[in-house]
Formats: C-alpha cells, sequence, structure tokens
C-alpha cells in the first residue's frame, strides 16, 4: 500500500468518525428534528479538532523520553565527527612543528594550529554538552 492511500484512508476515517462523534456529542443522533449540513459540519471541525490535539499530547508524551536521548546521542555524534578533523590535521602540526616561526612550512602549521584547536574545542564541548544533558533530568 503506497503512503497516499494510507493518508487518504486515515483522512476519509477520521472525518467519518469525527462526524460520527460530533453528531454524538451534539445529541443529534437523539434528536427527532434534522440537523442541518453546517451545524454537522462544524460540530465534527471541534471533534476532530479536539481528538488532533489530543492525539498530539499523547505522541509527545510517549515519544519525551526519547527526545531527551536522542539528543544525548545526537551530541555524542556530532562530538566524534568534529573530533575527526583533529586526528587528520594532528599529524600534520607534528610534521610541521620544526618550521612554526619562520620555515618553509610556516603557512601549514598555522593553519593546521588553527583545525585542531577549533575542532577540538567543538568536539570537547560537545561531549561536554551531552554529559550535562544526560545527568539533567
Amino acid at each position: 500500500m503506497r503512503p497516499q492511500t494510507i493518508g487518504r484512508t486515515l483522512g476519509i476515517g477520521l472525518r467519518v468518525a469525527g462526524r460520527i462523534a460530533g453528531q454524538h456529542i451534539a445529541g443529534d443522533a437523539a434528536s427527532p428534528r434534522p440537523a442541518t449540513a453546517a451545524a454537522t459540519s462544524q460540530a465534527a471541525g471541534r471533534v476532530a479538532a479536539q481528538t488532533g490535539r489530543g492525539v498530539a499530547r499523547g505522541v509527545g508524551g510517549f515519544f519525551r523520553p526519547f527526545r531527551r536521548v536522542g539528543g544525548v546521542v545526537w551530541l555524542e555524534v556530532c562530538g566524534v565527527f568534529f573530533l575527526l578533523p583533529v586526528i587528520v590535521f594532528a599529524p600534520k602540526l607534528w610534521q610541521a612543528r620544526a618550521s612554526w616561526l619562520h620555515g618553509p612550512d610556516h603557512r601549514t602549521f598555522v593553519a593546521s594550529a588553527i583545525f585542531v584547536v577549533v575542532f577540538l574545542y567543538l568536539g570537547i564541548t560537545s561531549f561536554a554538552r551531552a554529559r550535562r544533558r544526560a545527568s539533567a533530568r
């Protein structure tokens, strides 16, 4: 079954269920007089909106713990990716250390030092934020 078909089926089912629930809530199903189409559609719209809000609150409550854990995992993954350039540029920094002031590899040393410092800072702070978020409740 394609996603469009599933969505269409669920949408139609929700509208029908909302219409039926709206009629029961408004008392139109038990009353002897016929309800107007506008009143029935307004009641169904209100019921559908209430149902949608309730479902959203329920799903949000269900996923709340996963959101916190997912945030911690995301920070740790970002920390790993920030430390990868440190691993790449640290050997270049070490090789160019002899010409740090006036040698032929001065620019390589300075560029490598900047990359290593910036990405080391980003990686360490990402892991520190993940640790703080994991320990906070």
